[in-house]
Order: C-alpha cells, then structure tokens, then sequence
C-alpha cells in the first residue's frame, strides 16, 4: 500500500442509502488498515436494536439532531456534540428520538464495516430484508443481535 493522504471534498460522495437517507464513505479499507469513517444521517424513529461487537470498536459524534443510546446498562440522549466510544463486547443500541433525521460521524475499527452497509443497502432495497438473511449478514460482519431491530431496549 502506497502513502497517500485522502481528501474528500463535499461535491465527491460514495457511500450507499439506507431507508431513503445517505450514509456516505469517508474512509474504507480500501484507504486504510486501521478504521473506517462514515458519514451516516439516521432516519427519524430509526433504531439499531440492541447489539454487540466481538471484534470491533465504533465512536459516534452527533453532528446534528438528538438520538438515545443504549450503551453498556447506561441510557444517554446524545445533542449536538455528544461523543461515545464503545469497545468490543460493550452491548449497545442506537434510536433517533426525534421526528427529524440525525447525523453522525461514525468510526469502525478495524476496517471493513463498509462492506456490511453496502450489502445492508442492496438487502433493503429489494424490501423488508428476510430475517434469516439479515442475521447471517450480521454475522457475517461481527454483530451479534439481542434485540428486535425496532426497540429502544
């Protein structure tokens, strides 16, 4: 891998949508051997379900919008300028409270997780994905899920 500084421009976006809203591609592991960066606007009442990591660490920082996290036992309503990181093996839920979309800037590490959003788009886009598909798709990508999609719980 060459050494090269990676630029972004706000008129140059990849990425995928995901229940009508952008989740754009700033860093993938196509840039990088150590996280990947998301862009990720959250549909308003969107919620993750609870879920954990075995591998992966995530950070969220909201840029805008005001969403709850479920977050090791712990409940914070995250505004603007609310930080999280959370390690592997720390369940967590994440739900746009509010009637309006969210944004965040999103980190996952190691890289990689771009891959689960792009096959997460193609899945959602045929419809409610089946849930055999989805739990493998999860799987697949290091998310094991205790909850129902839909709960704040």
């Amino acid at each position: 891998m060459s050494v090269k500084a990676i630029i972004r421009m706000p008129e140059e976006k990849s990425g995928v949508i995901l229940r009508g809203h952008p989740m754009h591609f700033l860093v993938t592991g196509e840039d990088t051997k150590y996280t990947s960066m998301f862009d990720w606007t959250i549909p308003a009442g969107f919620a993750t379900g609870l879920h954990v990591h075995r591998v992966q660490e995530e950070t969220f920082y909201l840029l805008e919008g005001e969403c709850e996290w479920h977050v090791g036992g712990k409940v914070v309503r995250a505004t603007r300028g609310t930080y999280l990181f959370i390690p592997p093996g720390v369940p967590h839920n994440i739900t746009n409270v509010s009637d309006k979309p969210a944004r965040v800037l999103m980190t996952v590490s190691p890289p990689g997780h771009e891959h689960y959003f792009e096959e997460l788009a193609k899945l959602a886009a045929q419809g409610a994905p089946e849930p055999e598909a989805l739990a493998d798709l999860r799987d697949r990508y290091d998310t094991d899920q205790l909850s129902a999609l839909t709960t704040r719980t």
